[in-house]
């Protein structure tokens, strides 16, 4: 599902379209960042959700965000379950300023928005029958990586379409939930790569909407600019 539309806020009530955006700070912009931005909003995909719930210390959020965004995945819902969270010292490295985050206050509304818009749900649990790698990830699909301790919730679970675990042959019966979710989103993306030939999915017209995102995260005084231009 992509979530941006032409219309970025720049002051109270007032909007700039991506042609604008482009227009006026992407070419104040170094070449260098110029052309990382050309090359990886070409292959942004958005038909994968990375859903997290309800998980208690950030830096695994953190790690699950970064692991996602380096390999094109820019969506990624949290529920957030919890009233306090553990603080952590691990960082994204700015993967969060380049992907998108819808937050949720319960599972139950996560799970609503997915059946509402045909996102299937795709749930790690010890549980399951089929090893992640049988799984078609060509359609759109919520991943969802449970919290530490007590892993994906009931409600998630009873709802989900398909069950997976990543096989583990070892004497060990889980995997940290930072590691689980590179696991999973790395086979994600060679099942895409596999049958598709590529993970991406944007359009030339999404391609721009990002583009224009992407100016403005990178320079910080971009909505002044925009100010100064368009007031």
């Amino acid at each position: 599902m992509f979530p941006l539309t032409d219309s970025f806020n720049y002051a109270k009530g007032k909007n700039a379209t991506a042609a604008q955006v482009m227009e006026h700070v992407f070419p104040l912009l170094t070449p260098e960042r110029q052309k990382k931005i050309l090359q990886v909003t070409k292959e942004r995909c958005f038909d994968i959700t990375v859903c997290l719930e309800g998980i208690y210390d950030r830096g695994n959020t953190s790690a699950v965000m970064r692991t996602g965004e380096g390999l094109g995945f820019a969506n990624f819902h949290v529920i957030e379950t919890f009233d306090k969270f553990k603080e952590s010292n691990r960082v994204t490295q700015g993967a969060d300023k380049w992907v998108e985050v819808k937050k949720w206050k319960s599972s139950a509304e996560a799970i609503k928005y997915f059946k509402d818009n045909k996102i299937r749900i795709c749930v790690t649990s010890l549980e399951a029958s089929k090893p992640i790698h049988e799984i078609d990830f060509t359609t759109p699909l919520a991943l969802v990586l449970g919290n530490e301790k007590s892993g994906i919730s009931k409600e998630m679970l009873e709802a989900a379409d398909e069950r997976v675990i990543i096989p583990m042959p070892g004497f060990v019966q889980s995997f940290n939930i930072s590691v689980a979710g590179a696991l999973s989103l790395y086979q994600i993306y060679l099942n895409r790569l596999q049958k598709l030939g590529r993970n991406a999915d944007v359009t030339p017209e999404q391609i721009e909407l990002l583009k224009a995102q992407y100016a403005l995260n990178t320079l910080d005084s971009g909505v002044d600019i925009l100010k100064a231009k368009l007031s």
